[in-house]
This record gives C-alpha cells, structure tokens and sequence, in this order.
C-alpha cells in the first residue's frame, strides 16, 4: 500500500491585472505520484498505468529529458549540479496525468525531500503548446517556513499574452492535507498577473480513479480547450500578442540560487 502518492481534487484561479482585467477559475485534480512508488502504483491499481496504456497513465517521456525509466536518475541529476545532496532523496511530482491517453501540464511540481522529510528543493516544470519544456530547479533555503517562497526569472515562452521579460514568485505549500501553488508574474512594471492551484487531499485508488474520472469528465482535453478559450477571450479584449520565437533548446533546465536570481544559469538537459 502506497503512502506518499495520492488524488488532490481543487481549482486553478488566474487573475490578470494589466492591461485589461481577466479572471477565470476552472475545477481541476493533480495527482501527487512518489516517483518511487510508481511501479507499486501501477501494479495494484487496474486504472492506472505507468508507462503503459490504462484510463489513467503516467508517462516518464512527459516529463524531464523525456527518456522512458528515467525520470528519477534526470531528476537527481538536476538537484546534484544545484549542489543538493541526493543520498536517500525522495521525488515526488504534481502533475496532471495522461487520461484516455492524453495530457497537457502547463505547470509540474517536483518536490524532493530528505530521508527526515525536510523539503530540500522543488523542480517547477513548465510546458508550453509549442512542445517546448523548462525546467527552474529551485533549493528550498528555509524549509521550517509554512509557506515556501521562491523565485527566478521567466526563461521559456508561455502565452502569446504575456512578455518573456518576466519574474516568477512562486508561494508554495506543499502537500499535506492540502496542497498550494501560487504563481504571481510580474514585469517591469510591477505585478502581471497571479496563478494558484489549491486542492485538498484524497486516496489515490480505483475507486477514487473512477469517481473522479466522472467528477472531472475528460479533465486534460479541457485543460487544452480552456487555454484556446481564454486565449480567443484575451483577444478579443485587445490584450497585445506576443510572437513565439522558438526555444534555443527544446528541453532545457536552469539552476537557481535561492539567494540571488543574478546566479542563475542555463544549462542543457543532462
């Protein structure tokens, strides 16, 4: 029986502030998948599969460097060059997993804790609709705190809506009974827009799967559908498009300092 791995059922909220108001508020689920555990997970659960097909699935070439088996060894990698110990890590993510064969995740979470369950970094994944991915490996500086607080500079383009000249703060509660991730971005002129995702806590099992699979009908077709809806809705407001230029690197991840984003560097995928 798995103890780390579970459902958390909420909503993702976006307020933009600049330079028209935009609101939208959709109920969504992650799951929190203890990349130890996977294999457990797919073995005694009928509707979830990791690397293989099943009404919920998990799929290692998602994520990371996109290589099948691998994400655990891509993830410590990431964490060794940001000079965190990786002896007894464990790496949990919170993503959206592939349902009926499918899925897009704007935003996983990584969180990586020590043998005593001290969080000791987080790994925010960002995946935009031009089959680009980035990754901002943050170490956690003051784990005691309740609410984590980071940050780093916007290194991949997102929407057509927003400049690459950003900053990320991200408030984070990691997972419990509960969950946070709060996303405020913010330009030269000060704060942008503010991105949360809350969720409460529950079992992760065939009985929950199927529960939330008709609670959530067709969860991550409409995770794409409601980009492309708001999309059309920001235009039609006359916010300003920003073209896409493609990323020097489709895969690319960059290391953090937590005490100063100036230290920041880009590397490629290891």
């Amino acid at each position: 029986m798995t103890t780390h791995s579970a459902l958390y059922a909420g909503k993702v909220v976006h307020a933009r502030h600049r330079p028209r108001r935009h609101m939208l508020s959709y109920r969504v689920f992650s799951l929190l998948l203890d990349l130890d555990e996977l294999e457990e997970c797919s073995r005694r659960m009928r509707l979830f599969g990791h690397n293989s097909p099943a009404l919920f699935s998990f799929w290692d070439k998602d994520h990371g460097d996109g290589t099948e088996g691998g994400l655990n060894s891509w993830v410590k990698r990431q964490l060794d060059v940001a000079g965190v110990a990786v002896d007894g890590i464990r790496i949990s993510v919170l993503c959206y997993p592939r349902i009926l064969g499918y899925v897009f995740n704007p935003l996983s979470v990584y969180f990586c804790k020590a043998e005593d369950g001290t969080l000791r970094a987080i790994l925010y994944e960002v995946c935009n609709t031009f089959h680009e991915r980035h990754t901002y490996v943050i170490p956690v500086a003051d784990a005691g705190a309740g609410t984590i607080r980071q940050s780093c500079a916007k290194q991949l383009y997102v929407s057509p809506f927003v400049p690459m000249q950003c900053n990320y703060r991200f408030r984070i509660i990691a997972p419990g009974t509960r969950v946070l991730v709060g996303i405020d971005e913010a330009d030269a002129d000060g704060l942008l827009l503010v991105a949360t995702f809350t969720g409460e806590r529950r079992q992760l099992c065939d009985r929950q799967l199927i529960r939330t699979f008709f609670q959530y009908p067709l969860m991550t077709l409409k995770v794409m559908a409601g980009i492309h809806w708001e999309a059309l809705r920001l235009w039609t407001k006359g916010v300003p498009v920003h073209r896409h230029r493609p990323a020097q690197n489709p895969v690319a991840t960059t290391i953090v300092q937590p005490d100063a984003m100036s230290k920041m560097r880009l590397r490629e995928p290891a």
